[in-house]
């Protein structure tokens, strides 16, 4: 029954077609069985190969899914040398065929996607509690880099809320950025450096698999709840409150809302909720008419224009109005000296650089992809992490903190006819005017305002249809996306995070122990097997039990299974006995779905057959994977099978089984 060959070969050399049938009466069985045998295919083993070939084919599909290095086969030394530039650095990709009419398109989104940037990237600044002007430094340099390292054509780079949020969380835990404001901008930019060779490294290794593990499920939880607390934290500047917590679970923030409420400023409130309602209507007409598009990509810096002014003019009138005050103009200055690589809060940076980096590739690689499906264009997963790695180890050296592609701003460069990253590098120019010439002008722009366009940013994570739809598909992931929810509102952003994560691995870890498992029968007309749970037209073999399991065999599941596959015999037994029903005398494993098995595996199988052996039971295989063939062929298992033990398919083995019994009565 076993063969050398990856072919199937044929008994007889000819292929001919073979119908199950299901048997009712005796003579019905007598008339088939007068029939010529049945036609068997051999099972054959896949191509010889040895260990180092195994080894790196296996490598191959873990590391290179993609075969990046097929573009280099047959092609001269010269066309090598380009490809390689062109893989390493795409802007030379596209660089040699850019013109004057990509160049007009991309400067009007570059120009719509910086009036975004510019007050978000100084908003998003005070969310991580670093100096607004941080937030602009971070909104020039590192575009700059994706624009040409980066593949996609419309990630908009610079500052994002939920990777700002973390930041500050877990840096602001342990240093005061208002007691030792130095130690913590160098924890910042440190951390901001091992999030980027953080991302670089897995890109450069091929490990993007790693952000695999933070689920929809978990992230839909995760920005939920972290939308909930930005959105709470800009009370401090809605309200006008001085004192206020640093904390940032929802309990100590609303404690400290209502226990400030003598620090509240009827003027800060009223100008903070005209402009909040101001930039939710623009947000609205935005969502309801794709069109409209730059009303709310406008909106935060005419915000702050409009703010600004009424500041400027109302100041002896509005002393309670807290504003930015100074912001040096100049260039990013170099904060390569101040990255912090030994001492006390080392841990602490890397702790914090590699959970901020996560979560900004996951973000970044999201965005990028979901764009460029839009646009029929592939984006490279291990290429944009080592574009926005390099981005924020540059960026950790010009006073830069993480930054990765952010999906409002996506949108509205999308939107607004990206062509190429050059909208990056209109962006990247825009803000190089505003930090040369234009920083004074920020000077009374007032802080509510800030706080507003944060909520106004962040309130679009909250995605309650996702999550009913969890709800509806999967209840795990639904589970997991409460847990990520409520632990990053009650507990903390770190770990509401790293709850759902471990709750998405005990996913993983329930599916691989107790697999799926199914009793098989017959379509009748057909020769398809399928579970008689799911197809009412299906029907049982009489004297057959054919069980598929729909999961590797491995030691984790291996004990499991052999106790399923016991009770399955014991469930059939009592139904023939309540129904009066032909002897069970042969039990078929369907393997189709068993796409691995290890040594643990193996031993089930074997236990498997000396209990079913004792009891007077075939057990038959049928259709293993080539892997799983080879498996049983080096470890002897398949000599104990004997002749009629294994089967290219269900159908053939219960065919070829069928007319071995001819001689026997009909039970």
């Amino acid at each position: 029954m076993v063969g050398n060959s990856n072919r199937v070969e044929h008994y007889g050399g000819t292929e001919r077609s073979t119908n199950i049938t299901i048997f009712s009466s005796e003579s019905e069985y007598m008339d088939a069985m007068s029939q010529p045998p049945p036609e068997v295919h051999k099972v054959c083993l896949p191509p010889s190969t040895t260990t180092f070939q195994k080894l790196r084919h296996r490598l191959s599909e873990i590391f290179f899914p993609d075969a990046p290095l097929d573009r280099f086969k047959n092609q001269t030394w010269f066309r090598k040398f380009i490809l390689g530039l062109q893989f390493f650095f795409p802007i030379f990709v596209w660089a040699p065929n850019y013109n004057l009419k990509l160049l007009q398109s991309d400067v009007v989104s570059g120009l719509t996607i910086a009036s975004l940037a510019i007050p978000q990237g100084i908003s998003y600044a005070k969310l991580a509690n670093l100096p607004p002007i941080v937030g602009l430094y971070s909104s020039f340099v590192p575009p700059l880099i994706y624009s040409v390292l980066g593949s996609s054509r419309h990630l908009a780079v610079g500052p994002v809320s939920i990777a700002s949020l973390v930041m500050g969380t877990m840096l602001g835990e342990e240093v005061s950025y208002t007691d030792q404001p130095i130690l913590y901008l160098q924890l910042a930019f440190t951390a901001t450096f091992f999030a980027g060779v953080f991302q670089a490294a897995l890109g450069l290794l091929r490990l993007g698999f790693v952000i695999d593990f933070l689920s929809k499920a978990t992230l839909v939880g995760f920005m939920a709840g972290a939308a909930i607390i930005v959105s709470l934290q800009q009370l401090k500047g809605l309200l006008g409150i001085v004192h206020f917590t640093n904390k940032m679970q929802i309990v100590p923030v609303l404690t400290s809302v209502f226990q400030r409420t003598d620090e509240w400023s009827w003027q800060t409130i009223v100008l903070g909720a005209s402009f909040l309602l101001l930039l939710l209507t623009a947000r609205k007409v935005s969502m309801r008419n794709k069109k409209l598009f730059w009303v709310s990509a406008a909106a935060p810096l005419t915000s702050v224009i409009l703010s600004t002014l009424i500041v400027f003019c109302l100041k002896s009138k509005l002393p309670m109005v807290k504003t930015i005050g100074h912001l040096p103009k100049g260039l990013n200055p170099p904060s390569s000296n101040m990255l912090y690589f030994q001492g006390s809060y080392l841990g602490l940076a890397l702790k914090t650089g590699i959970v901020t980096g996560i979560l900004s590739l996951t973000e970044g690689i999201a965005v990028g992809r979901t764009f460029a499906s839009l646009r029929n264009y592939q984006v490279d997963g291990n290429q944009e992490m080592m574009a926005i790695g390099f981005m924020n180890m540059a960026g950790s050296c010009s006073s830069c903190y993480v930054t990765t592609g952010s999906f409002s701003r996506s949108a509205v460069n999308y939107n607004a006819g990206a062509q190429t990253v050059v909208s990056n590098i209109i962006l990247s120019a825009t803000v190089l005017i505003t930090l040369l010439f234009l920083m004074p002008l920020f000077h009374y722009t007032p802080n509510v305002i800030l706080g507003a366009i944060i909520i106004t940013a962040v309130i679009g994570l909250i995605d309650y249809e996702a999550a009913l739809k969890l709800w509806k598909v999967d209840k795990i992931d639904f589970f997991t996306c409460l847990s990520s929810f409520f632990g990053v509102l009650f507990i903390s952003v770190p770990l509401g995070l790293a709850i759902a994560v471990g709750v998405s691995v005990f996913k993983i870890l329930l599916h691989v122990t107790r697999p799926n498992t199914a009793a098989l029968g017959n379509i009748p007309g057909t020769h398809i097997y399928q579970s008689l749970r799911r197809y009412r037209e299906s029907q049982r073999v009489p004297s057959f039990l054919i069980v598929a399991v729909e999961a590797p065999i491995y030691f984790a599941n291996s004990t499991y299974l052999q106790e399923r596959m016991l009770r399955w015999i014991r469930e059939e037994e009592e139904w023939i006995s309540a129904n009066n029903e032909s002897t069970l005398k042969c039990v078929i494993l369907d393997m189709t779905a068993i796409t691995a098995i290890d040594t643990s595996g193996i031993d089930t199988i074997c236990e498997v057959r000396k209990m079913l052996e004792k009891r007077s039971l075939q057990f038959v295989l049928a259709n293993p994977a080539g892997n799983v063939m080879e498996k049983l062929h080096n470890s002897n298992v398949l000599e104990s099978f004997g002749v009629n033990g294994l089967y290219l398919s269900v159908n053939e083995a219960v065919n070829d089984i069928s007319s071995s019994w001819k001689s026997q009565p009909f039970p």
